[in-house]
Formats: structure tokens, sequence, C-alpha cells
């Protein structure tokens, strides 16, 4: 048996309340003493006016009803604009309507807070400089933050979906929740700091992945420690350094008076002054130059902060590409691009990287490549050598170390403190494709 709609049964209700009403009044009229033509016209009316109420009747529920369920609808489709109209609390439907707005603009109102800190939360996880990567129960990539780019040196689009074997990331879901790392990265290496959580989306757990360089807060406290010593042996050496230099240079100027003296001359007098002449010059040459290594390093101690304006990528990395003569420098041009960082203080970085690659590069009768590309959100300039290589690359950013003669060895480390006070980084190893090395420079954009 077919099952009655709701409309057809309120039809049905409407025209079975009415109906005692009007058989009676049929009854009556046809019994009466009415003429034919009377009673026709007053059956025609009774009939009229009982399926008219009972079809208004009907009307009026389901309409009421469609409004409520098209109000319902809107807040299943999260459109929490549309409210019932002359909604009021005196009957039990205008309760209903008045409870359904107020409902509507409660999930408004959730609904404009979860998206606001859905935004925020997203502001923040770009902005922090935490490599965040959320995965899915198949391990596959389904979250990443700039600073997650920026490690993995892809955008996310080319990011999510792989797994985290294919990304190098595994071994940060297995193991303890919390530890320090050794892991490598074509964005970066050294130590890190892993932290691993869970949580469920849409019913299926996720796995949360927060990565923490703490090579860079390593080497900062580094930078403060040798900081420190620098201004206190500075202070210390210049105040020795300043008087021994003052007599050696005033007892050499003596010596020298003394030479056309007849008794001095001749026999072992003069050899002895000879000596002496001799030890006091290299005593003041030696002071001379220990001042001046001392003079350097404190300018990389007082390095000023960046003064940020424009900066033009491709007019900067060509004259610092003209002015290297030693070796002959290739420079393979990448694509026009602005950053905003501070002129001076990357051009002194690039002279040093430039200077380095073609100190090595002039061992071997090699050549000097220079390029640049950008990427989601940073610019890689590359420096390529083909030198004999690095043996030992643990000392290369030590204050004070160096591998070539006469070197002070803070080139490498004023680079490297250069590109980290411009949010960048400074990274150094041997060429993967040759003889050499490579050094990469990476700037936010």
């Amino acid at each position: 048996m077919k099952r009655l709609t709701y409309e057809r049964r309120i039809q049905l209700l409407a025209l079975a309340a009415g109906l005692p009403g009007s058989l009676i009044a049929l009854i009556l009229l046809w019994n009466g003493p009415y003429s034919s033509r009377t009673a026709w016209t007053l059956t025609f009316l009774i009939m009229s006016l009982w399926l008219g109420f009972a079809l208004s009747l009907r009307h009026r529920v389901v309409f009421s009803l469609q409004t409520l369920s098209n109000l319902l609808s809107a807040m299943r489709e999260e459109d929490f604009s549309f409210r019932a109209r002359d909604a009021s609390s005196d009957d039990a439907l205008g309760e209903v309507m008045l409870e359904v707005n107020a409902l509507s603009e409660t999930l408004r109102s959730q609904r404009l807070g979860a998206l606001e800190a859905t935004g925020l939360l997203r502001a923040v996880m770009e902005e922090i400089d935490v490599a965040i990567f959320t995965f899915d129960n198949r391990r596959q990539l389904r979250l990443v933050n700039r600073a997650g780019e920026r490690l993995l040196s892809r955008a996310s689009e080319r990011l999510l979906g792989f797994t985290a074997a294919e990304l190098g990331l595994e071994a940060c879901l297995d193991g303890e929740s919390a530890r320090t790392m050794e892991l490598s990265f074509p964005g970066g290496s050294g130590r890190w700091g892993v932290r691993r959580g869970s949580f469920r989306q849409g019913g299926l757990p996720h796995d949360l992945i927060v990565l923490s360089d703490l090579s860079r807060a390593l080497r900062d406290e580094e930078r403060q420690a040798w900081q420190r010593l620098i201004r206190v042996l500075g202070h210390e050496l210049n105040n020795s350094l300043a008087p021994i230099q003052s007599v050696a240079q005033s007892l050499e100027s003596g010596l020298l008076g003394t030479a056309n003296v007849p008794e001095l001359q001749g026999g072992a007098a003069a050899s002895i002054l000879e000596d002496m002449r001799h030890g006091l010059g290299i005593i003041r040459s030696r002071t001379e130059a220990l001042g001046r290594f001392m003079a350097a390093y404190a300018r990389l101690a007082r390095l000023p902060q960046p003064t940020l304006a424009p900066v033009n990528v491709t007019e900067w990395i060509t004259r610092v590409a003209k002015l290297e003569a030693r070796a002959k420098v290739r420079l393979e041009k990448g694509p026009p691009l602005v950053i905003s960082a501070d002129a001076d203080q990357l051009e002194q970085l690039l002279i040093n990287l430039v200077h380095n690659a073609a100190d090595a590069a002039h061992e071997t009768g090699g050549g000097v490549k220079l390029t640049w590309a950008r990427y989601s959100s940073y610019l890689e300039v590359s420096v390529l050598d083909e030198g004999p290589g690095i043996s030992n690359t643990a000392n290369l950013f030590v204050p004070f170390f160096t591998t070539k003669p006469g070197g002070s060895g803070i080139g490498l480390v004023l680079s490297r403190q250069i590109a980290e006070a411009h949010g960048g980084t400074l990274t150094l190893q041997n060429r993967r494709d040759g003889r050499g090395c490579e050094a990469k420079l990476r700037l936010p954009i």
C-alpha cells in the first residue's frame, strides 16, 4: 500500500474537519422549503467554502514547513544570512522561527570565530621560524608552512601528497616524540629539535611534526661568546701593543742614529746593533700586524644591523662579478628580482664568497660560476668554483680558523653573520657534480 505524504494527510484531515458541518447543512438545505435554484446555489457555495478552507489550511501548514526547511537547508550549506520574517513569540510557529533565527546567528558567530582563528593560526604558522608538517594515516603530507617549504626547497604545491619517506622525514615519525637529531635537507642541515604530536581530522588520525633548527641558536650563543671575547682581548691587547710599538719604534730610531758613531762601527758592536735593529723591526711589524688583526675582529664584533632598502639582484650580482680579475667568473643570469636588504652588507658578503672561490680556483687553474634562482619565498645565490674542494668542513665558520696563508679567518664568519641578520642562511659544501665547492646564499623575498 502506497504511503500517504504529509501534505496529503493534512489535506484529508482538513476535509474531514469540515465534512460534518457541510453534510448537515446540505441535508437541511435539500429537505427544507427551498426552490431548486436556491438549493443548487447554496450547495455550490457550501462546497466551495469547504474545499477552499481545506486547501488554504493545507497551503498554510505546508508553506510554513517549507520556509523552515529552506532556513535549515541554508544553514546546512553554511549560508547564515537568511532569516524568518514576522517571527513572534506569541504563537507556536513564531517561537520555532525565533529559535531557528537564533540558531542561525549562533552558527554564524561560531563560523566567523572559527574562520578568524584558522586565519590567525595560518598566519602564525607562516611567520614562525620553525618547520611544521602534518601527515595523514598513510604518512602522506597534508600541510606544510613556509619554513617547511624553505627547508625542502620546494613550494607546497610540489610537496603535498608525497610520503614522509620520499621527503626524507620518515625518521621524524618514529621513535621518541621529543628528541634532537642530526638531519640533512636541501634547505639546510645540522642539529634539529624534533617534536611529534597527533590529532584527528575528519575522524582519521594525523601526525604533526615540528622541526626547530638548533644550529642557529647554538651559533648565536657562540657568536655572542666570541664577540665578548674579542672585545676583552682587543681592549687588553691594544693597551699593551700601543706602548710596545711606540717603544720599539723609538729604540729603532735611536739605533739608526748611532750607526754613524765611529766608536760603534765595525766588530762585535756593529753586529750587536744590527741584531737589535732587526729584532726591534720584527717587534714593530708584528705589533702592527697584530693590531690590524684585532681591528678586523673588532669590526666583526660590531657589525651593525642591516639598513633595508630595495636591492636589484641582477645589478648587485653583476657588479660583484666584475670586481674579480684573478679567475674567470662565468655569470649565469637568473630572473629579474628586487629584494629588501642592505646593499653594502650584501655586496661585502658576495665579494667574500667570490674572492674565496677565486682563491680556490686559482690553485687548479679553474674558473668560478655565479648564478641565482628564485623559489617560492626566497632567493638562492650560488657560487661554484673548480678548486681542490674542502678537506675539513667542520671549522669553516669558526672564528680565527683559516686554511689560507695570511688569512684572517673572518671572511666566512662575517658573511654568514650578514646572511642571518637578513633572515637567510649561508652554507658551503663540496660539489657533487664535480671538483670544487659550492656556496649557497639564501635570502627571503
